[in-house]
């Protein structure tokens, strides 16, 4: 197989524009560098975000700094138990000058929407954002309307408080394409964070925009014609298959895990300038795509069984296929 060097441009692409937009996401957060990288890799890879963390992190600090440099339209929902459906897909409101009632859109209506806390509010409410997180529609009364091109979710939770919250339903998390941990940042990385905030001598903090959605979409189509060899498709599969039979684990990753994980392996070499996908790729991200997807058998959760340890578990008794070599490029 020969490089198609027709197609070199479009690597470049990728990778110079991730670096802008990570460059331009650290002047508001400071660390993070390894969950920001993944949640763009995501977007890219035409995904939903999951941050599962304790507060005060910066987890809706990324989510706003990301959809600033990314150039979409952020609509930010604080996820409460009183809140309806209609208060994410939008409701009929009836109007007084035409005697109809006509559709308001609601808040997913949007280029990212961050679903802050999104464990605080009802099952019946989450379930409304599963239609769009799938189908990129929502459905109110009968009646089909089509989300904006792109459209993404971050959605934050806390794992640590448990009352007045709600889990959210296996069919849900499964369309998240990760699930990301920011953890405590390192001594001199808090000491940034508290130094920017002195030097801006206000709390809010503005990234400019870095490239506006046409571009983004460009850039998504560009990843889908990343080459993936089909050694690496079968690891995926035998990973996620790795899953269903482990040790503790009820319910493993569904085909929707594998194909995540080849999805996110693509989004991730592009951002490294690579036009192929090795299997550190798959390596890297196993974790973030796989665990969250596992449902562990009662006793394993009593015995407070880590997903994480299970799926590296799987991945570490699972053979890699040889390193692919750098021959690969995008498909035209």
């Amino acid at each position: 197989m020969s490089i198609d060097h027709t197609r070199d441009g479009d690597i470049a692409a990728i990778t110079d524009t991730a670096a802008r937009v990570l460059a331009g996401v650290r002047t508001a957060v400071v660390g993070m560098d390894e969950p920001l990288t993944l949640a763009l890799a995501t977007i890219l890879a035409g995904g939903h975000v999951l941050f599962e963390d304790v507060p005060g992190l910066g987890k809706t600090l990324a989510a706003r700094s990301l959809a600033a440099a990314l150039g979409l339209e952020f609509r930010r929902l604080q996820c409460t138990p009183d809140m309806l459906p209609g208060d994410v897909t939008g409701s009929f409101v009836y109007a007084p000058d035409s005697g109809e009632f006509r559709f308001r859109p609601g808040p997913i209506f949007t280029g990212l929407l961050l679903a802050d806390e999104i464990n605080r509010t009802t099952p019946k409410t989450q379930s409304a954002m599963l239609e769009a997180m799938a189908e990129r529609q929502v459905t109110v009364e009968g009646r089909r309307y089509a989300l904006p091109e792109p459209f993404h979710v971050i959605a934050t939770s806390n794992p640590i408080e448990y009352e007045g919250t709600y889990a959210l339903p296996e069919a849900q998390l499964d369309r998240f394409m990760v699930r990301l941990a920011v953890g405590y940042p390192e001594p001199e990385n808090e000491a940034g964070i508290v130094e920017q905030r002195i030097r801006r001598q206000r709390e809010h903090t503005e990234v400019d925009p870095v490239i506006d959605t046409a571009e983004l979409l460009a850039l998504q189509a560009a990843v889908e014609r990343i080459h993936v060899e089909d050694d690496l498709i079968r690891y995926a599969v035998h990973l996620a298959r790795g899953t269903r039979t482990a040790q503790n684990v009820a319910v493993g990753a569904s085909p929707r895990g594998s194909q995540a994980l080849i999805l996110l392996a693509r989004a991730v070499a592009a951002i490294e300038g690579r036009g192929y996908v090795r299997p550190d790729d798959v390596k890297r991200i196993a974790i973030p795509v796989l665990a969250h997807r596992l449902t562990l058998t009662p006793q394993a959760w009593a015995q407070g069984v880590d997903p994480t340890g299970v799926v590296a578990g799987v991945v570490n008794a699972t053979p890699a296929p040889p390193t692919v070599a750098e021959t690969g490029a995008i498909r035209t």
